[in-house]
């Protein structure tokens, strides 16, 4: 069901921290014309913490109603606490979504037993919407571990993970130890060709919010087994891989797609513009990776 280049996409705000809407539509139609296989709506690059629900429902139907099955879409629902979390699972999965993307708990730092159950009850509420996890250590401060995922993957409900550890070692020790038809994808945009050939079934990237056939163009290959052309095709994108990470994601994504004109630069607090140190790196990368001229 989830395979591809999959897009975090990013939540386009006027200066003032209003969603725009227009902006909204805009970027649905750039993916839907780039290839990308699906999106993943209030996602961390969506600026998912500070977006309230209200916002998360409109900005998913709003989703769901343009792209109308052209492209999977995955609503962000995870939070650190497993009740609000099965809260908000509640209302999304009456929604016309594809799946839920659920986060690892941030800051409480459960052990593996208490990322089973939460993961476990999120799934139970969800009713068959189909449920993938995210495992994202660098900015959760808890990791799910390959012996936990397992045991998920035999969970009703729980289809898949987004493995954001950047270690090709750990996608091929999930790809054997989760049960048969379980998808894993790369979470991380620097590893994900050599991710896709330990096993994954594609990405869902930070990448692909300003290179989407670009990447879409490469995971292709790389699915395919096409490794020489997924090498050719992922060198332009390496400096765009790294300098979108110059400062905490997405505050140089979105920089990078105003610059494109894709939509505002507007941020929430505490998210603050792009440094001006980090701008001229950034247009470099971007220039290699063919997305400015």
């Amino acid at each position: 069901m989830f395979s591809g280049s999959l897009v975090a996409i990013a939540t386009p705000m006027h200066v003032h921290g209003a969603i725009d809407f227009d902006a909204w539509t805009r970027l649905l139609e750039f993916h839907a014309a780039s290839g990308t296989s699906g999106i993943v709506v209030a996602g961390t690059t969506g600026e998912s913490p500070t977006l309230t629900d209200a916002e998360l429902r409109e900005l998913t139907l709003r989703a769901c109603t343009q792209l109308r099955g052209r492209l999977r879409v995955i609503a962000g629902a995870g939070t650190s606490s497993t009740a609000s979390t099965v809260a908000r699972v509640q209302w999304l999965r009456e929604l016309p979504i594809d799946g839920l993307l659920i986060v690892t708990p941030a800051y409480n730092r459960p052990s593996q037993e208490g990322l089973f159950q939460h993961f476990a009850a999120a799934a139970a509420a969800a009713a068959g919407t189909p449920v993938l996890l995210y495992n994202v250590p660098s900015r959760t401060a808890v990791d799910l571990k390959p012996a936990t995922a397992a045991r998920l993957s035999r969970v009703a409900g729980i289809v898949g993970l987004k493995e954001a550890v950047p270690e090709s070692a750990r996608v091929r020790e999930l790809v054997g130890a989760c049960a048969a038809g379980f998808t894993i994808l790369s979470g991380d945009d620097a590893t994900a060709r050599e991710a896709i050939a330990a096993g994954a079934r594609g990405v869902i990237s930070v990448t692909a919010n300003v290179a989407p056939r670009q990447m879409s163009q490469m995971v292709a290959a790389a699915l395919a087994g096409d490794q020489e052309r997924a090498r050719t095709l992922d060198a332009p994108l390496a400096a765009l891989h790294r300098d979108l990470f110059l400062e905490a994601n997405p505050i140089p994504v979105k920089w990078l797609l105003a610059q494109m004109g894709l939509m505002p630069a507007g941020l929430r607090l505490p998210l603050t513009p792009l440094a001006e140190e980090y701008r001229a790196p950034l247009q470099a990368a971007a220039r290699a990776g063919g997305v400015l001229t």
